[in-house]
């Protein structure tokens, strides 16, 4: 979750460093801090709160030097305050550390820390792996890196300096992850490839259980037993006008906005629309494998788990097979039967999100085979799976997901699509809805302008306290992301359900300061819908419709309606969202919330 930079080179390190966190707050925003070696030691700036803060805390007093570490933090072990910022140094204060992960067995080692003598000032879990390395023999900083490393369980992406060494930072990871940014004559180390971008476009990702070793000259990449490995250079895709703002308050809403286009660039070369099918080389999914498939697995979180219920209608509708979507952070812990011509789909924006990480893993070694759909080239997902997709949305910043999650509605689309194909879809079937996602980059600039509209409805409810989101069929998953879109930003309390669940429990809720959002394009259950809007009207509830052009007049029985343009049911997700994304902007803007960086939350969640 946190950010880890790192710098050496001819520049002045602070500069660097903070312009490198600067582009990584969306990872941890609780406090911030640096470190650098400034020719006579260690110098570290640190504080509770944000960028700006330590900007202005290194104007007011400045550090020197050519090598150095940061950190932005989002707080597991420890109040965010500037006790706890990182980086976290030893008793001498010959070295810094800057750490993203869990020590899950903190407790002990700074127990048995303590009894050494070791003055621990902290409340993190961070702090004891400082200490271990002060204690660890060896003739190098990382040799003494490594050696704490074997006394630590859990997670980690670490960077280390050390005043013995200077010139040199030690890396390594664990479950988190870090690059190697390979410059003109410096070198940079980052959690997230957005960091260095200004900086160079070329990349070294480090692999489960590496440690590099950079300094002015270059840079090894170590496995844990010393030994050289090689480790390809990649380029870095997206270019600086993905990380700026332009002519939006707010990434959020350039990222709602982009939709149009980010769905273009996940449909782009891949729809043959005269073959009826789609083109997913990076799948490795051949014909006899996709014969083979005799249940799908869907692996996710967050709005990606949402992604992964729209996935199971549009692979069960199209290939036939049965589809359980799990959360990754329970399916990691329970017993997986051995179930042969499984499928595991992992779904992740980062490509880094941890329980789904592991989640994949777990199938694995259950003997399914894996795919990823991930945003993010080079990502431990996209490594480790057997293919994948990638969405080519470019950086999401906003913390709370848009673009990303049409883009995986589409991206399910195509996988849906091809898999049909393969297994015996009919072509004319297989053009009819290659041609309907085509042309989904247009419906979606259609959508898009119903902002004005939106922005008037929510400055009707900006004082909800409450609020329902409902939807039957492909779209009650969007109805649970409305309703995660507006708890993340706006911080109303608000709950996706079935339809027709709503009268099992949640009608008692219903009232007239109650605003209940259906999410009810045409399809084949839209009279049942209209059913249970007319069950809440009865009871006094304020709806609001999310419906389709040319579905019928509402007016007699809803209280607002945002009509998206009508489209194939099965797609109808990737433009019924739109409005509930805007809807849950415009309420956060108008209630005064940071809409980028929502309170306790962060955009990539490395750790469990």
């Amino acid at each position: 979750m946190c950010g880890i930079v790192g710098y050496v080179g001819p520049r002045e390190a602070a500069a660097v460093l903070v312009d490198c966190l600067s582009r990584l707050e969306y990872r941890g925003y609780d406090s911030a801090g640096l470190a650098v070696l400034n020719g006579r030691g260690v110098e570290t700036r640190k504080l509770a709160g944000r960028i700006d803060g330590l900007r202005a805390l290194l104007t007011r007093e400045p550090v020197r030097g050519y090598c150095g570490i940061g950190h932005t933090r989002w707080a597991t072990h420890g109040a965010p305050t500037g006790r706890n910022a990182h980086p976290h140094s030893d008793c001498t204060g010959r070295l810094a550390l800057v750490h993203n992960g869990i020590i899950e067995n903190a407790d002990v080692l700074r127990a048995r820390l303590a009894r050494a003598g070791h003055r621990l000032v902290t409340d993190t879990d961070t702090e004891a792996l400082a200490h271990l390395i002060e204690d660890a023999p060896g003739a190098t900083l990382e040799a003494r890196v490594m050696t704490a490393l074997k006394h630590v369980e859990g997670t980690y992406g670490v960077a280390v300096i050390g005043e013995a060494e200077p010139g040199k930072i030690v890396v390594a990871r664990r479950g988190s992850p870090l690059l190697i940014g390979v410059g003109e004559g410096e070198y940079l180390v980052a959690s997230d490839a957005n960091a260095v971008l200004p900086h160079t476009r070329s990349v070294v990702y480090l692999d489960e259980g590496d440690i590099a070793v950079i300094a002015r000259d270059g840079y090894q990449v170590l496995d844990g037993e010393a030994r050289v490995q090689d480790r390809a250079v990649d380029e870095i895709e997206w270019d600086l006008d993905s990380l700026a703002l332009g002519r939006y308050p707010h990434f959020m809403l350039k990222e709602i906005c982009e939709q149009s286009q980010t769905v273009q660039r996940t449909l782009r070369g891949r729809l043959l629309l005269e073959e009826g099918s789609a083109r997913l080389d990076g799948l490795n999914l051949p014909p006899a494998r996709c014969a083979r498939i005799r249940r799908i697995v869907i692996v996710a979180c967050g709005t990606s788990w949402h992604a992964g219920l729209v996935g199971r209608h549009v692979l069960e509708e199209l290939v036939g097979v049965p589809v359980l979507v799990e959360y990754a952070s329970e399916y990691r812990y329970r017993t997986q039967l051995r179930v042969p011509g499984t499928l595991t789909v992992a779904i992740s924006q980062s490509g880094e999100t941890a329980d789904t990480l592991e989640a994949l893993r777990a199938a694995r070694a259950a003997g399914s085979s894996v795919i990823g759909i991930v945003n993010v080239v080079g990502s431990t997902i996209a490594r480790e799976a057997d293919g994948g997709i990638y969405l080519h949305a470019g950086p999401e910043i906003g913390v709370a997901s848009t673009k990303a999650f049409t883009s995986q509605l589409v991206a399910l689309g195509l996988f849906g699509l091809y898999l049909a194909r393969m297994r015996g879809l009919p072509r004319g079937e297989g053009r009819r809805l290659a041609k309907q996602l085509a042309a989904l980059p247009g419906l979606a600039k259609r959508t898009l302008g119903l902002e004005a509209a939106v922005r008037s409805l929510a400055q009707r409810y900006a004082h909800a306290d409450h609020a329902l989101y409902l939807g039957r069929g492909v779209n009650f998953p969007v109805a649970l992301e409305g309703a995660l879109k507006l708890k993340e930003i706006s911080y109303i309390h608000a709950e996706g359900y079935p339809a027709a669940e709503m009268k099992h429990g949640p009608i008692a809720l219903i009232d007239e300061n109650m605003p209940v959002v259906f999410v009810a394009p045409r399809d084949h259950v839209y009279p049942k819908v209209v059913s249970n809007m007319q069950e809440v009207k009865a009871r006094g509830g304020r709806i609001i419709a999310i419906t389709s052009e040319g579905n019928g007049d509402l007016s007699h029985l809803v209280d607002h309606e945002l009509r998206v343009p009508a489209c194939s049911p099965l797609l109808s997700p990737v433009l019924t969202v739109i409005p509930l994304q805007l809807l849950a902007y415009h309420l956060a803007v108008l209630r005064g919330c940071d809409v980028d960086r929502p309170r306790n939350l962060a955009k990539s969640v490395t750790v469990e």
